[in-house]
C-alpha cells in the first residue's frame, strides 16, 4: 500500500507503459495510466520512444527517425548504446527489483538533456546527454 501511495502522490510526473506482466488490477489501483504499450515524449525535434521491449527492441525497431530515442527495459539490463549507423539511441533504465547480469537495484532519470541512471542510495552509475 506504502508503494502504491508513493506513486499516485507522484501521478502527475510518472509516464508509464505496460510490461509483459502488468494486468488491469495494477490499472485498478493506480491513478495514472499503466496499460499502454507505448508512450511518445518529444524533445524538440527528438523524440523518446518507451516501450517495455518485449515487442518492439534493438532487434524490432519501432519507427524511429534520425537522433530518436528508443527507451525499454524488458532485459533488466542499465545500458546507453549509440547506434551511428542506424542513427538512433537505445536506452534502458534497469530494474528496482530484479536487475539482470550483475547490474544494481535502480532507475533512471530524464532532467532536461541528461538521462541519470542511479541505485537505491543515490549513487549515479551513468550519464548520458543529448
Amino acid at each position: 500500500k506504502e508503494v502504491i501511495a508513493m506513486l499516485n502522490e507522484r501521478k502527475d510526473r510518472i509516464y508509464a507503459v505496460r510490461g509483459n506482466c502488468d494486468t488491469e488490477v495494477d490499472q485498478m489501483v493506480l491513478e495514472f495510466p499503466v496499460l499502454s504499450d507505448y508512450c511518445v515524449l518529444a524533445e524538440g525535434t527528438q523524440a523518446i520512444y518507451a516501450t517495455h521491449g518485449h515487442i518492439y527492441n534493438e532487434q524490432k525497431l519501432p519507427p524511429l527517425h534520425s537522433g530518436d530515442i528508443l527507451l525499454h527495459g524488458h532485459t533488466h539490463v542499465p545500458k546507453c548504446v549509440v547506434h551511428e549507423t542506424e542513427q538512433y539511441i537505445c536506452m534502458n533504465p534497469g530494474s528496482v527489483s530484479i536487475p539482470k547480469e550483475e547490474s544494481w537495484h535502480g532507475y533512471m532519470i530524464w532532467e532536461g538533456k541528461n538521462f541519470v541512471w542511479k541505485d537505491f542510495d543515490g549513487q549515479e552509475h551513468l550519464r548520458y546527454s543529448v
